[in-house]
C-alpha cells in the first residue's frame, strides 16, 4: 500500500479545512432559515388566536430549534383535531337532538316562562352556547353559594357521606395532603360499601398524588383514572391540554363546580396565604349536564366506556326557577365556547360589568370588548389578587392594567390573600361561575366548565360577595401606578409578550 507519510490525523484535518469557514456558516443560515421558515408556516397552518401565533412566530424566528421543541410541546392547536370522538357518545347524540329543539322552539319556551326576561332578556347567549356547545337550557333547578373552602368542603363531604349509588369526581388538583386523605378515604369506605366511585384527576395538575394512595384506592373499589398521562415520547401532544375542570356529581342528583381543587390551601384563612375562592352546589336538571361532561372525560381516559346507564340521569324534581346552562369548552370541540359566551355577555352590558380572575391575560376580543363597554359608559370593575402564586404570570397581567384604566376601566386588588374565583356578573341580571380564568389558556388550552346562570336572585348574591371583596382590596390610582420602576415596567411587557404562551 501507498503511504504518503502523512499522520492520519493530519489528514482528517487537511480534509476539514478544505470547506472554506465561510461555506459551513452559509450551510447553517440556510438550514436556521429552512426551520424558522418551516416552523411559521405550520404555526399559520394551525390558526389559532392571533396575538398567540405571533408571539410563536416572534419565539420560532430568534431561536428556531429551540423554538421549534417549545412550539412541538407547547404550541400545537389541536382544535382542529380532535383529541377524540365526541360523535361515538349516546347521551351526546340526545343532547345535540335536543339543543337542535331548543334551538327551534326558544321562541315558545319563553313565551311559556312567567320569568320571560331571565331568557328572553339573555337570548343572545342562550342561542349562542346552544349552536357552539349544545349546552341545553335548564331551569328547574337550585343553587348555593360557596364562598369560602370551609362551606365548600364541608357540602361536598356531606353529599359524599349520604351518597347511595354513585359518586363522580373530576379534578384538575387531587392532592395527598390531609383534606385530599381525608375526601379519600370517605371515598374508598363508599366504595367498599357498595356505592361506584369514580376519580378523574389531571395527570400534571395533580403531579404529586401518591402513586400509592391510587393503587390504595383502586383496591378499595374505587376506579380511578388519569386524564392525559405525560410520557415520553407522547408527551408532546399531550403536556400542553389539561383537565382543568372541577366536577363532582353524587348519584345524579347533586352537582358542584367552581374554582375548588382538593388541596388543604383551599382552607386557608390567615395572612397572604389566605385563600379567597367560591363554589356552587346544584340541584336540578343542571346536574345532568355536569354528569354529561363527567361522561364524556370518562368514555377518553377509560378507553371508550360508556355510561349511559339511566340511573346516572335520574328524573328531576326539583320546583326551583334558575334558568342556567353548563358550558365546557376544550381543545377537543369545535369553538371556544366560554369565551365567546363572555363576549356575548360583556357586548350586552348597559350597566356594569363585574370581573373577578386570579390570571387576567384577555385575548384581543375580550380585552377589545371590556375596554368599549367602559368607554361606551358601562361600569367595569375587575378585581385581581395582590399577592400572586405565579410571579410572571402576574407581571403580564399587571402589563394590562394601564390601558384598562385609560378607558375607565377600574382595577382592583385584593390583598386579604389570594383571590382565585374565576367570576363574572353582567347588569345585576346573569353571571358565571366556574373553573375558566379569564385568560388565553382557559379560552383555548384547558378543558373547562362553567355555569351561565340568568337568575338575578342569585346573581345579586353573588355581587353583594363581589362589593364584600371590594373592602378587601385596593382600587389602584393610576397616577401612583403611572410612576412604577421603569424595570418594573420592562418586565411586564416582556412578560405581556409571552403572556400568549403561558
Amino acid at each position: 500500500m501507498y503511504n504518503t507519510g502523512c499522520p492520519a490525523s493530519l489528514d482528517r484535518s487537511r480534509l476539514y479545512f478544505a470547506i472554506p469557514m465561510n461555506q459551513i456558516i452559509a450551510i447553517l443560515w440556510a438550514l436556521y432559515v429552512a426551520v424558522a421558515v418551516a416552523m411559521v408556516i405550520t404555526i399559520i397552518h394551525d390558526r389559532r388566536d392571533t396575538t398567540k401565533s405571533l408571539a410563536w412566530i416572534v419565539v420560532v424566528s430568534m431561536i428556531p430549534f429551540a423554538g421549534m421543541a417549545l412550539y412541538i410541546l407547547f404550541g400545537r392547536n389541536h382544535r382542529k383535531n380532535k383529541i377524540f370522538n365526541r360523535k361515538l357518545i349516546k347521551d351526546l347524540q340526545q343532547i345535540e337532538a335536543l339543543s337542535s329543539r331548543q334551538l327551534k322552539y326558544l321562541d315558545e319556551l319563553q313565551k311559556q316562562s312567567l320569568h320571560n326576561n331571565q331568557i328572553f332578556g339573555n337570548r343572545e347567549i342562550i342561542t349562542l352556547l346552544l349552536n357552539n356547545n349544545k349546552a341545553l337550557l335548564t331551569t328547574r333547578n337550585r343553587i348555593d353559594l360557596l364562598n369560602n373552602g370551609r362551606q365548600a368542603f364541608d357540602a361536598l363531604i356531606e353529599a359524599i357521606a349520604a351518597a347511595r349509588e354513585s359518586i363522580h369526581l373530576e379534578y384538575y388538583i387531587f392532592e395527598n395532603d390531609h383534606l385530599g386523605r381525608r375526601i379519600g378515604d370517605l371515598l374508598m369506605e363508599k366504595a367498599r360499601s357498595g356505592v361506584e366511585v369514580r376519580l378523574i384527576y389531571d395527570a400534571v395538575g395533580s403531579w404529586g398524588l401518591s402513586g400509592e394512595y391510587i393503587r390504595q384506592m383502586r383496591r378499595a373499589g374505587v376506579e380511578v383514572r388519569t386524564f392525559m398521562p405525560v410520557a415520553f415520547p407522547w408527551l408532546t401532544s399531550r403536556v400542553n391540554y389539561r383537565n382543568h375542570r372541577k366536577i363532582v356529581v353524587v348519584d345524579g342528583r347533586v352537582g358542584f363546580t367552581g374554582g375548588m381543587n382538593i388541596a388543604d390551601r383551599y382552607l386557608a384563612t390567615k395572612g397572604r396565604k389566605a385563600w379567597r375562592d367560591t363554589h356552587i352546589r346544584l340541584e336540578g336538571d343542571a346536574v345532568v349536564m355536569l354528569q354529561t361532561i363527567f361522561v364524556t372525560d370518562w368514555f377518553f381516559v377509560s378507553g371508550h366506556e360508556q355510561l349511559d346507564d339511566q340511573k346516572y340521569f335520574p328524573r328531576n324534581d326539583i320546583d326551583g326557577f334558575v334558568p342556567m346552562q353548563i358550558a365546557s369548552c376544550g381543545p377537543d370541540s369545535d369553538w371556544a365556547s366560554i369565551m365567546q359566551a363572555y363576549f356575548a355577555a360583556i357586548n350586552k352590558a348597559r350597566d356594569h360589568i363585574y370581573i373577578c380572575s386570579p390570571y387576567f391575560l384577555p385575548n384581543n376580543a375580550i380585552y377589545t370588548a371590556l375596554r368599549v363597554a367602559s368607554l361606551s359608559g358601562v361600569d367595569v370593575r375587575i378585581m385581581i389578587p395582590k399577592h400572586a402564586d405565579h410571579k410572571v404570570v402576574y407581571w403580564a397581567t399587571c402589563s394590562y392594567i394601564s390601558d384598562m384604566q385609560r378607558a375607565g376601566v377600574k382595577v382592583y386588588q385584593y390583598h386579604k390573600g389570594f383571590n382565585h374565583s374565576k367570576l363574572l356578573m353582567i347588569d345585576g341580571q346573569m353571571c358565571s361561575i366556574g373553573t375558566a380564568n379569564m385568560d388565553i389558556r382557559s379560552f383555548e388550552d384547558n378543558f373547562e366548565v362553567s355555569a351561565m346562570i340568568y337568575d338575578p336572585v342569585f346573581t345579586a348574591q353573588l355581587e353583594e360577595l363581589f362589593h364584600a371583596d371590594l373592602h378587601a382590596s385596593t382600587l389602584i390610582d393610576p397616577k401612583k401606578w403611572d410612576k412604577r420602576p421603569r424595570w418594573r415596567k420592562f418586565v411586564e411587557g416582556l412578560c405581556s409578550l409571552l403572556s400568549p404562551l403561558l
